[in-house]
């Protein structure tokens, strides 16, 4: 199957979904093209209602939504509670903002007269990571269907369930049929989207492999693209840090959805003189988060998103202490079912 849906938390497979059929995509680009055509001419006021529709609907379905994430990737449940209210947060604000965003702006060139305006450009097909799986969709389709634009987004292949369930709200909430649409498709069919002329830009947030190639693609085609692809963010302690305080501070930084954050603590810059004492209170700190089910409200260490990111992980830690790191803690599979570091 193309699409797995596996919960990390014991590794069995919740369910599967096959690749959509060339004549199925080809259905689904038409529909985005012709809802398109309409949609750009929509108001603000009538765009607006649809999207506020969506925010209120995944506020008043919190743990429908969170239950589903963390059951595919594992987030633990409360943090999956937050991202559904901060998705909600995000498509309500672009609701309340866009109008006032892209109004025209007037300018003063030194001779004759000038301004600039926005206009919706057409249909965008996006691709999504698995880590955030509704906040990722919710901060592209909030300004996107504001600004008049349609939307085809494939997203990650561990998190389909998420993925259907953001284009349900969409339909719930009023939106058309190809105003959002959810494609179930391979990287050779996110190509031939690529390829497409009905389809006018290209965003992608991802690892470098992955933004290398559809960044090249998008170029090949002289499409408009923008690539989001994680960071290298250092977490410095100097030596008038108070680190009672610093501390829960560098476990949130690291170990916020297991770490599996792009914005994540990745590195840790600490002076000498406080050095020892940061390490051993981050060290006891980290020893005290309790891995169980992830659904558990008691849980502080959940499961990674799969078990390919677990082997990754762990090829990861041999390679660096190889390459002469010390192992103080950790460093291994927890001897328990599911995808535990």
């Amino acid at each position: 199957m193309a699409y797995q849906s596996v919960n990390p938390n014991d590794g069995k497979v919740l369910k599967s979904f096959e690749h959509m059929s060339p004549a199925q995509l080809e259905k689904a680009l038409a529909a985005a093209e012709t809802c398109f055509q309409t949609w750009k001419h929509k108001s603000y006021v009538d765009r607006a209602v649809i999207v506020n529709n969506a925010a209120a609907l995944l506020r008043a379905h919190v743990d429908e939504f969170a239950r589903l994430e963390t059951l595919e990737m594992g987030k633990l449940i409360n943090e999956a509670r937050g991202e559904v209210q901060f998705s909600a947060d995000i498509l309500a604000y672009y609701a309340k903002h866009a109008e006032a965003f892209l109004a025209p702006t007037k300018l003063h060139p030194k001779v004759g007269e000038a301004h600039m305006e926005s206009s919706p450009i057409g249909v965008l097909f996006c691709v999504e990571p698995w880590n955030f799986p509704y906040y990722q969709l919710a901060r592209v389709a909030g300004p996107q269907l504001m600004a008049g634009n349609g939307l085809v987004v494939k997203h990650a292949g561990c998190v389909p369930q998420c993925a259907i369930a953001f284009e349900k709200l969409l339909l719930d909430a009023g939106a058309p049929v190809g105003a959002y649409t959810n494609l179930l498709i391979s990287y050779e069919q996110a190509d031939r989207v690529i390829d497409d002329p009905r389809v006018k830009g290209v965003a992608l947030t991802g690892s470098m492999a992955a933004g290398r190639s559809v960044a090249a693609r998008a170029g090949q085609n002289l499409k408009k693209s923008t690539m989001e692809l994680g960071g290298s963010d250092a977490f410095i302690v100097l030596d008038d840090a108070d680190l009672d305080k610093t501390t829960p501070w560098a476990v949130w930084g690291r170990m916020y959805n297991a770490g599996q954050t792009c914005c994540a603590a990745k590195r840790f810059i600490v002076l000498d003189s406080v050095a020892d004492r940061f390490l051993a209170k981050f060290k006891t700190a980290l020893e005290a988060l309790r891995p169980g089910d992830p659904m558990d409200e008691n849980t502080t260490l959940g499961p990674l998103s799969t078990e390919a990111a677990l082997l990754q992980l762990l090829a990861q830690v041999d390679a660096a202490v190889k390459g002469g790191a010390r192992l103080l803690m950790g460093g291994k599979r927890i001897d328990r079912p599911g995808s535990f570091m």
